[in-house]
């Protein structure tokens, strides 16, 4: 796990969205989790919208899906977040993941 910079976690401390689960239904449970729903040569992203909010059960327990994470994490980002990665083919991935 890389560490997110005291910055940024504070930012997103402060932001209200990072204190309910990104995936919000009647299986939540636990704490609220951050995670890192990227990694981009062989890192961790820590970026805003590359880190999602998850209750335990969805970041750490049965209820975890990467594919959904990446969704919610992808459909965050604007073309300059994605452009600071210039070899994440992120078209390719959106397509992939079924967001076209």
């Amino acid at each position: 796990m890389r560490p997110i910079p005291k910055t940024l976690k504070d930012e997103m401390a402060a932001d209200p969205y990072y204190r309910v689960c990104a995936r919000l239904n009647g299986d939540c449970d636990g704490r609220i989790t951050w995670e890192h729903a990227f990694i981009y040569a062989g890192k961790q992203i820590n970026e805003r919208w590359a880190i999602i909010p998850l209750c335990w059960f969805h970041h750490l327990g049965i209820g975890f899906n990467k594919r959904v994470n990446m969704i919610i994490a992808l459909s965050r980002a604007t073309a300059e977040d994605l452009a600071k990665y210039p070899r994440g083919e992120w078209e390719k991935l959106r397509g992939r993941l079924g967001m076209l």
